[in-house]
């Protein structure tokens, strides 16, 4: 029973990439197989730094010049990561990327958001006081996230 499963599911697999479709493997649950940036710990001395004390670097350019407003829903794929590099969220483990209202989310992500363009991918240094302000199970001090707005979807 298991060779012929084996067979199987490699004849489709065959059968899928010869139609000219892709597979994909399935998103991962290991936090680990997402490594933390070496710069995790503080931002850089190239680090653009706002007035609010949010600190960001372009990592990838965008295209185009419309950007997300204050209530605008987005899709990103995103990773975060304390500053001792423990990543402790990504939509990169999920199957498919995160839809969301910029005004559902924490005030860094709406401020660092807004200044991003399609295709964009940022790293921001948001502090305490513009993520979770300490509250209870959620992670405390800076924290560190990579994001790339997909669209924008409203």
């Amino acid at each position: 029973m298991l060779i012929r499963t084996v067979v199987l599911t490699a004849g489709l697999v065959a059968l899928v990439t010869a139609c000219g479709g892709e597979t994909t493997a399935p998103p991962t649950s290991d936090p680990s197989a997402i490594p933390a940036p070496a710069d995790v710990a503080a931002p850089p001395a190239d680090a653009v730094k706002t007035s609010s004390g949010l600190a960001y670097k372009v990592l990838t350019p965008g295209g185009g010049s419309q950007h997300p407003r204050p209530n605008s829903r987005v899709t990103v794929q995103y990773t975060g990561w304390t500053t001792d590099g423990k990543m402790f969220d990504s939509s990169l483990l999920q199957p498919q990327p995160l839809t969301i209202g910029l005004d559902e989310v924490i005030a860094g992500w709406t401020e660092g958001v807004q200044m991003m363009v399609p295709g964009e991918t940022r790293r921001f240094w948001i502090p305490q006081n513009l993520a979770y302000q300490g509250q209870p199970d959620k992670p405390a001090g800076m924290l560190v996230f990579d994001i790339e707005l997909l669209k924008i979807v409203s």
